[in-house]
């Protein structure tokens, strides 16, 4: 069952007869509320387990009714949801003619929590993301994941090459690591920013995982977003960060036992890895670590920080992600 927000309602749709029914709105789990913008809605996906995870949705331009553009499924990293998407890239998107869906992953954004201390695993994750995929969108979609998105993304594309577990993961037609995390995880990072900028080893420590990037302005900055950025922008970005995530993720001491990501050889679909050249989190040695794994060369945009899709120049990531969607087969 798919359920749609509209003004003051909730609108629960059953797909297996199209009736509608108005019923009072959902509580509202952020404390900070993120404004769709003009053609945007806020689903909520009702997974197997009867949790339901929060899809904003954005449908695409009519620009061309001889060309198939595939849907585009986005996938948000730590401290964020679905809103991260919605703010630039969705509309930039669908104005090109793309559908687009940004999910927030259980306990993040409007998403239900599990009844854990933790929202997941790499596998709980992709396997939400693959519900959703399986009983919504009807044609292979574009996977494009931030960040530890980006992780649970490949993943996914791994349960492919899986001949027990294939069924349950939909085709996809591409995927798009922005910023992601490599397949082996952030350990390797943390230890290099140790050894050689120990100075960046502890900002980042200090704002992810003590998260002082919650009550620090200038830190939230440095972390995610470029210099030029101005501070009430920052202001309001840190504000739907703080309480974006109700509960972690994964339990980072898991999730480095069960990695790397397993290898996919010949993966069917191209793989395109995207980095920012003022990345704070992800190094340089982190983006040739992923494109090398799926065998594609690495692009990194100059001039943007980690949170591509928020940041001041985020229309460079976008224009590079549409310049790859044009040039895949339709």
């Amino acid at each position: 069952m798919a359920v749609c927000v509209s003004g003051s309602h909730t609108i629960f749709m059953n797909r297996s007869n199209l009736k509608t029914v108005a019923v009072l709105s959902r509580e509202k789990k952020m404390g900070v509320q993120y404004d769709l913008k003009q053609g945007q809605s806020r689903n909520f996906h009702e997974l197997p387990s009867g949790l339901s995870m929060e899809v904003i949705v954005q449908k695409g331009a009519e620009i061309n009714k001889n060309v198939e553009y595939p849907p585009l499924v986005f996938v948000h990293g730590s401290y964020h949801a679905a809103w991260c998407w919605a703010e630039h890239w969705l509309p930039f998107f669908s104005s090109s003619g793309y559908d687009c869906y940004a999910v927030s992953l259980l306990g993040q954004g409007e998403s239900d929590a599990p009844a854990d201390s933790v929202a997941g695993t790499l596998q709980t994750h992709a396997r939400d993301v693959a519900d959703f995929i399986c009983r919504n969108i009807r044609s292979p979609p574009v996977l494009v994941g931030h960040s530890f998105g980006g992780l649970i993304i490949q993943y996914y594309i791994s349960n492919l090459g899986n001949d027990n577990l294939k069924d349950l993961f939909p085709k996809l037609k591409g995927a798009g690591l922005v910023c992601s995390v490599p397949p082996s995880g952030n350990s390797g990072i943390v230890w290099r920013y140790i050894l050689t900028k120990p100075i960046t080893a502890f900002k980042v420590t200090r704002s992810l995982a003590a998260k002082a990037f919650q009550t620090s302005l200038p830190l939230c900055k440095e972390t995610f977003f470029s210099a030029t950025m101005e501070d009430h922008v920052v202001k309001r970005y840190q504000e739907l960060m703080k309480v974006s995530s109700r509960m972690p993720m994964f339990d980072l001491r898991k999730l480095n036992a069960s990695l790397p990501v397993p290898s996919v050889p010949n993966c069917p679909f191209e793989v395109l890895v995207l980095g920012a050249k003022d990345d704070f989190i992800v190094d340089a040695e982190g983006l040739r670590e992923t494109a090398k794994f799926y065998g594609v060369s690495p692009v990194c945009v100059e001039a943007v920080a980690h949170d591509m899709m928020l940041d001041v120049a985020w229309e460079r990531g976008a224009e590079v992600i549409l310049l790859w969607l044009n040039g895949l087969e339709k």
